[in-house]
């Protein structure tokens, strides 16, 4: 006989660990390290070429320039818009994941730990050959940002890597607009996603990427993505007659749509439903991240099955909330009153 107690006694199977439930959410996209800069209007007239409010693709010495032509040193936080609205929506109480590439490299371990400390699990593919990403977001007295964009290492992720069992058991898998840029990888991830049986949200990102890659969105609204977010710049670079037409015609094609009309609120179409949310007025100091946030609680919303009109009142709080700091991301105590909100709806 045996007791707890006997050291010959044998020991007892050790328990399987359960299995961890898949993410709700999977974002995909680039990495990216933000640095934000406060700049005047001056500055942008003198030293950035382009239109005010927009994004450029540049090397790493073009940022590096542009950071030398002022003192000021500028705020670094993780970024990247598809890793903002992913971050956003595991702070929201959603299981998230990101997926994306990045250097083997300080910058890289910065954002990994970022991802932790928020709640989201990274799915980090290093790269050792190329640094991490960034982003220069310059920041004028208005609070609109013009953006400069290195995506170094986030540049690499491979098509290869995915297939249907990358989302197997996750719900919606949200794809950054800038990955347009690469048409590969785009569709590799949309025709993983629907063989996987999930939904794919689409955000247009800017006015540039709808411009640029006419074709491949084309394609993607023919019956691949789910759920479209697009602001009143980016709405009229898809259909210049209004917001209002360019918000059905994206309707007529995507059964979930939202655009974004600033001080003015936002459209959104559900199939044949509509409804007009209004905005959160507050004083805003940076518009870094107040689509990527909006996209969060929008779909924080969607994933636990809230009415439209909830929806949306959950995307313009996060997005409100956003603009009321410097960068992308909200620290966890802006973010509990509007998780406070979802569950009391939930």
């Amino acid at each position: 006989m045996t007791t707890d107690l006997d050291p010959t006694a044998p020991s007892p199977s050790p328990l399987t660990p359960p299995v961890p439930a898949a993410p709700e959410l999977i974002g995909v996209g680039s990495p990216l390290v933000d640095l934000v800069l406060k700049v005047g209007e001056d500055f942008l007239s003198d030293h950035v070429e382009g239109a005010k409010g927009g994004m450029q693709m540049v090397d790493a010495d073009h940022i590096h320039g542009l950071l030398g032509k002022t003192k000021k040193e500028p705020a670094q936080s993780p970024g990247g818009a598809a890793a903002n609205t992913t971050v956003g929506c595991a702070h929201l109480g959603i299981r998230s994941a990101f997926i994306g590439a990045c250097g083997d490299d300080q910058y890289g371990d910065f954002y990994h730990q970022a991802l932790v400390a928020q709640g989201c699990e990274p799915r980090l593919i290093r790269q050792a050959a190329h640094p991490t990403g960034r982003v220069l977001s310059m920041v004028t007295p208005d609070a609109e940002r013009t953006m400069r964009t290195c995506l170094g290492a986030a540049a690499t992720l491979d098509p290869a890597h995915f297939t249907a069992e990358t989302f197997r058991g996750t719900q919606v898998v949200m794809l950054e607009g800038y990955t347009l840029f690469n048409h590969d990888l785009t569709r590799a991830v949309a025709k993983a996603a629907k063989a996987a049986g999930c939904q794919l949200a689409l955000d247009f990102a800017s006015f540039e990427v709808v411009r640029a890659n006419r074709p491949v969105i084309d394609e993607l609204l023919d019956g691949l993505v789910d759920l479209m977010f697009a602001n009143e710049d980016e709405a009229k670079a898809w259909n210049d007659t209004s917001p209002e037409a360019a918000f059905e015609d994206l309707a007529s094609r995507v059964h979930v749509v939202a655009v974004k009309l600033g001080k003015d609120g936002a459209m959104i179409a559900r199939g044949k439903e509509r409804v007009r949310i209004a905005a959160d007025v507050v004083e805003a100091i940076d518009t870094t991240g107040a689509g990527d946030c909006w996209a969060a609680g929008f779909l924080a919303g969607h994933l636990r099955g809230l009415p439209l009109e909830q929806c949306g009142r959950l995307g313009s709080l996060s997005g409100a909330a956003v603009v009321q700091v410097m960068g992308a991301q909200l620290p966890r105590e802006r973010w509990l009153p509007i998780k406070g909100y979802l569950d009391a709806w939930a």
